[in-house]
């Protein structure tokens, strides 16, 4: 395939590739910023090519892992078992993830902290669970404890049993504890914060049912 340039022409679909013409023929595609550094008669050999087509499939590849990113923060595993599943090979892989590392993008306690402070403000969940939520994405168990370290689990589970157990106010006191337990425990909640946080609320609803009733009576 070695030849000599004759012309470099940005895709019209995709402005962002260009095809490379040799001796007046298409030979192959490459990102504009590897293209860029190619002109029109310069003689590229079989060994040229090849390594024009390496880094063309580092550039394909390190721009999959970026779209990748631009969803949500990832960790480090995530975006190895993304790459390896659109059969990256090994080398690139490693290149691309030294690259999102240096850029700052690819961070594992980062991504960790993230994840937990996203569950406390939207959906909390008890330390197991966290734990294994992040295991699943990947992490080492330091990165894990370091994320988890100032998490309070009784007022998370308090938070969100709070806004559970209004919903609950109507029910009688056995059918309330049971349902605001099982809630809090299918959330990775230990027992003994559970029956704390429970019994905190139901005293709490108590309270104000019963000083709405004193108002009333004011009245």
């Amino acid at each position: 395939m070695a030849g000599t340039i004759t012309a470099l022409k940005a895709q019209k679909r995709n402005p962002k590739r260009v095809n490379v013409y040799l001796d007046s023929r298409y030979a192959f595609s490459l990102a504009a910023i590897e293209a860029a550094r190619l002109r029109r008669g310069q003689v590229l050999s079989d060994e040229d090519i090849e390594g024009l087509k390496e880094r063309d499939s580092f550039e394909k590849a390190h721009d999959r892992a970026l779209r990748f990113l631009s969803y949500r923060p990832r960790s480090e595993a995530e975006v190895r078992r993304y790459l390896r599943g659109k059969a990256v090979s090994p080398a690139i892989e490693e290149e691309v993830i030294e690259r999102l590392t240096r850029a700052k993008l690819l961070d594992d306690l980062v991504f960790a902290r993230y994840w937990v402070e996203n569950r406390e403000s939207f959906n909390p969940r008890g330390l197991r669970m966290l734990r294994h939520e992040l295991r699943q994405k990947g992490l080492d168990e330091e990165t894990i404890a370091q994320a988890l370290t100032d998490l309070d689990e009784e007022e998370s589970a308090y938070r969100v049993a709070t806004r559970r157990g209004r919903r609950l106010a109507h029910l009688d006191q056995v059918s309330f504890r049971q349902k605001l337990r099982a809630y809090l425990l299918r959330r990775g909640f230990p027992h003994e914060v559970v029956n704390l946080v429970v019994e905190r609320i139901w005293q709490e609803l108590r309270a104000e049912g019963e000083n709405i009733g004193e108002s009333e009576d004011a009245r």
